[in-house]
């Protein structure tokens, strides 16, 4: 309805805006935002004309001539996967264009109620100093939100369209065209439908997804925090070594360091070597090679690895809680115990709540420490799509593109991966104590 009114009871300028965007700008003395207004429909018009319009009307059915050969040449057909991406762009385009177009309205809305009540319109230069002065936050943001939607806004929307496709390696650009297929994969994820138990393997995965990022993020988090108070426990001689110590465990690569734990681990490694040697195993342990057994391997490599993360965060805490407050604990005959968990604990947890939440939600897509140590192995029984019984889902839909080129599949898992990890945030977020009980620790 203000879009109408603003019709109606605009002046001639305005009304010619509604076609030409900025021209009620330039027409008033405003030529800089009324150029810009006007460049971007020039842009946008040229864009549909010669690029836009055909990918939108292809969008569909994403293609339907395929690429052939006759006569030995290559006669190049539709390209499903640029159809979906650019016809994706296009519609953000298009979105981007409309809000633009509302904008270019109120601005004659604005101006005309100015120069109605007798003040007068800034001019280009006074534009140029508000955008490095008072509008400089909108500036320096431009260019950052263009790129957050590019690379990462537009990917997104893009793997969720491929969960209800049929891409995969059958299906496959530029020699073969994909589409649309609704639900299907969805339902071949949670009803086995399609080949392949993938109902019962997702499941599977999923359970060890969460169980490994509970493990992985409290194990870590209160074997880090035990450290850190022990190190900083008064009488501990050489502090400063014992940090060294264990921050070297995160000083070396990632890559390096996993990969020779791998080895160390494996059935003909160190490990296992030392062990038949010292007569304490009389064959190799499957710490690879059993499910349980590489699970449990896995968690307690990576309790090595975490471990120093969180006594570095942890000892900065400590280092900042008030003795006061453990002294008259003392007076009061609380021990040890009876302090960690009403002084030490809620204050931790306090300032370390929303690091947990991140943490989890980091641990849920932790490729590196599963694919680096055990790829994902060893092979679980009547699971489908490659997965084995370490894979989380993060390394489930890696080999589901890279390995079995089946996208349609690995967009779904993807789907899935942002809905656990946004249920988790949601349900968690205002549980944990910086949000519940925020005033207690204000002063």
């Amino acid at each position: 309805m203000g879009l109408i009114r603003t019709f109606i009871h605009g002046d001639w300028k305005t009304r010619i805006s509604y076609l030409v965007m900025g021209f009620g700008s330039m027409a008033r003395g405003q030529w800089l935002r009324g150029l810009l207004f006007f460049v971007f429909q020039a842009v946008f018009i040229l864009y549909m004309a010669f690029f836009g319009l055909d990918y939108l009307r292809a969008l569909p059915t994403l293609g339907t001539v395929e690429t052939t050969l006759i006569n030995r040449v290559t006669v190049y057909g539709d390209n499903s996967f640029l159809i979906l991406l650019y016809g994706v762009l296009t519609v953000l385009l298009i979105l981007a264009y409309g809000y633009t177009w509302y904008i270019n309205i109120r601005q004659n809305r604005i101006s005309q109620e100015l120069l109605a009540s007798g003040k007068r319109l800034s001019t280009a230069r006074e534009d140029l100093r508000a955008l490095l002065d008072g509008q400089f936050h909108k500036t320096l943001l431009a260019l950052p939100s263009l790129g957050v939607v590019l690379f990462t806004v537009l990917p997104i929307i893009f793997m969720v369209l491929v969960a209800f496709t049929n891409y995969d390696h059958a299906h496959q650009p530029p020699g073969k065209l994909f589409t649309w297929v609704g639900g299907e994969n969805f339902a071949a994820l949670f009803t086995s439908r399609g080949g392949g138990d993938f109902a019962s393997t997702f499941w599977q995965v999923l359970a060890w997804t969460l169980v490994w990022a509970a493990f992985a993020t409290f194990l870590n988090y209160f074997l880090g925090m035990l450290v850190a108070i022990l190190i900083n426990k008064k009488g501990i001689r050489l502090k400063k070594l014992w940090r060294t110590l264990l921050v070297t465990t995160i000083a070396v690569p990632q890559f390096v360091s996993l990969l020779y734990v791998s080895k160390l681990f494996a059935a003909d490694g160190l490990i296992n070597g030392l062990l038949m040697e010292w007569g304490w195993i009389s064959s190799p342990l499957p710490f690879w090679t059993d499910p349980a057994w590489a699970r449990v391997t896995i968690i307690l490599i990576n309790v090595w690895i975490g471990v120093p993360y969180v006594m570095l965060i942890a000892t900065g805490i400590l280092m900042n809680i008030p003795a006061d407050l453990y002294e008259a604990a003392r007076i009061d005959g609380a021990n040890a115990f009876q302090a960690y968990f009403h002084i030490t604990l809620p204050y931790m947890l306090f300032i370390t709540g929303p690091y947990l939440l991140t943490s989890f939600t980091g641990n849920i897509n932790n490729f590196n420490v599963i694919y680096l140590l055990s790829q994902g192995k060893p092979q679980g029984l009547n699971m489908a799509g490659n997965a084995g019984s370490t894979d989380l889902l993060i390394t489930w839909l890696y080999k589901m593109t890279v390995t079995d080129s089946n996208y349609k599949l690995a967009a779904v898992i993807g789907v899935m991966v942002f809905a656990v990890c946004a249920a988790v945030n949601l349900a968690v977020y205002n549980l944990i104590p910086s949000v519940r009980r925020e005033e207690e620790f204000q002063s």
